[in-house]
């Protein structure tokens, strides 16, 4: 584990002014995570999705001896609930188009750069009986943490666009988001990272094999606010 690992104890509440406090532990995942980790996958993405897209071990190992600071869970009651996970790569604004799996090396993140200036984000994903605690936030939250500890320019991810192919016979996909961005529609994911402070970079065709999202998703970032 890195000398910097990441710990923190907190109080996540169901929404509603009935949620009642739920104590979570925020923490860098280690090979003990693994088979929980998988089964968040397993939940989050049930088939028809295939399952050889899940996590492996070889994947996950990867995660942690080579970036353990981008390799965070939420652990309630003694297991993980929730996962985000990340690597760091030399990003130029100037040349965006890239599609997931180059940019994470399909998952297994063997192209993480230590010296690079972007934390890129992986995954995220929370098993469906923990959604209504908001943990994808406070993971999110966490990761720019990790931007700030680690002194890097910006976090970034592309955001799928699940609500699109609903739309996707009266608007563009430029058409659409900026349908989101003005509140005149919501989308899952899009909405989501607009919630946790992330904002539009490009929007880019081809970045992942997504039915929904007709293959585009939204470059989203957040910015160092320390690093001018």
């Amino acid at each position: 584990m890195a000398s910097n690992a990441f710990r923190k104890e907190l109080y996540v509440f169901e929404r509603g002014p009935e949620g009642k406090p739920v104590m979570a532990v925020i923490r860098n995942y280690t090979e003990r995570d693994f088979d929980g980790l998988i089964r968040i996958q397993q939940e989050s993405f049930p088939p028809p999705f295939p399952s050889e897209l899940w996590w492996t071990k070889e994947q996950l190992a990867n995660h942690v001896h080579l970036f353990p600071e981008g390799a965070l869970c939420v652990e309630i009651d003694g297991e993980p609930a929730a996962s985000i996970t990340g690597l760091v790569v030399d990003f130029d604004p100037s040349h965006a188009e890239h599609t997931w799996e180059e940019i994470t090396d399909a998952g297994y993140i063997r192209n993480h750069k230590p010296d690079g200036n972007t934390l890129y984000i992986v995954d995220v994903s929370v098993r469906p009986m923990y959604r209504k605690l908001g943990l994808g936030k406070w993971l999110m939250q966490s990761m720019y943490e990790v931007v700030v500890q680690l002194k890097l320019e910006r976090l970034l991810g592309g955001g799928r666009l699940p609500g699109y192919h609903e739309h996707a016979d009266t608007m563009t996909a430029v058409q659409y988001a900026e349908a989101v961005l003005a509140g005149e529609l919501r989308d899952p994911v899009m909405s989501f990272l607009l919630r946790c402070g992330r904002t539009p970079v490009k929007l880019v065709a081809g970045y992942l094999e997504d039915e929904d999202s007709l293959n585009y998703a939204m470059l989203m970032e957040w910015k160092n606010p320390f690093i001018r």
